[in-house]
């Protein structure tokens, strides 16, 4: 069941809004920085490895820590890092909507306390996870590899649709990624509290300028 519960999660038919969100990317095309199917694994692999790995996935876990502790605290704690390090309004954006969206859910399931913690997890998407994965009994390294999935996923099925890849690249890219996720995982649950942090310049610029894109398929 921890398995099912994991995959029910990160499965991108649930009701959060990922599918609207192409952090940067669309803009990234249209300025020309992200063409191919190489461009985007490229892009993809430095956010996996200096953000995602680095930023997210040990927030992620200290999140599901804070939640098997029973502490709100200390989980608003580690939103407030994860939303101060978000490098442009659209990202912090995207964080809060689908944090709102999948506390919603959670309470809708009747998940034991979610509707008591409600008001600290609408704040984060990656805090809700963290909650649901506790509650489910997933182990924090388990829901570290299925967030990391389910975001490599969504960013390339994105890039499908904007350049586009085509079905098949797109497959290419994630099978060519995938291999790389348990040593993101590996290195996020390794990092002290003081080496948590993450910059990432392209995507803070291409955020930001999505921001007023003329023609846009995807959210900001």
């Amino acid at each position: 069941m921890q398995l099912l519960r994991l995959l029910h999660l990160v499965s991108p038919t649930l009701p959060v809004g990922a599918f609207a969100y192409s952090q940067g990317i669309e803009w990234a095309e249209e300025a020309g920085w992200v063409r191919t199917a190489e461009d985007v694994q490229d892009w993809l692999r430095d956010q996996l490895d200096n953000s995602l790995a680095r930023l997210d996935l040990p927030l992620l876990v200290r999140m599901w820590g804070a939640a098997r502790a029973g502490d709100p605290q200390a989980m608003a704690r580690w939103i407030d890092w994860l939303l101060a390090a978000r490098e442009s309004a659209e990202l912090r954006a995207e964080e809060t909507n689908r944090g709102r969206a999948l506390a919603d859910l959670l309470t809708a399931w009747e998940m034991d306390g979610a509707g008591d913690w409600r008001p600290v997890l609408a704040r984060s998407q990656a805090a809700g996870f963290a909650f649901a994965a506790c509650a489910w009994e997933i182990p924090a390294g388990d829901a570290a590899l299925g967030y990391a999935w389910g975001w490599l996923e969504n960013l390339v099925l994105a890039a499908v649709k904007i350049i586009p890849l085509g079905q098949t690249r797109g497959q290419q890219v994630l099978r060519q990624l995938l291999g790389e996720i348990p040593a993101a995982v590996e290195e996020a649950l390794s990092l002290p509290d003081e080496e948590i942090g993450a910059s990432s310049p392209a995507l803070a610029i291409a955020g930001s300028a999505h921001e007023t894109q003329y023609t846009r398929l995807f959210r900001s």
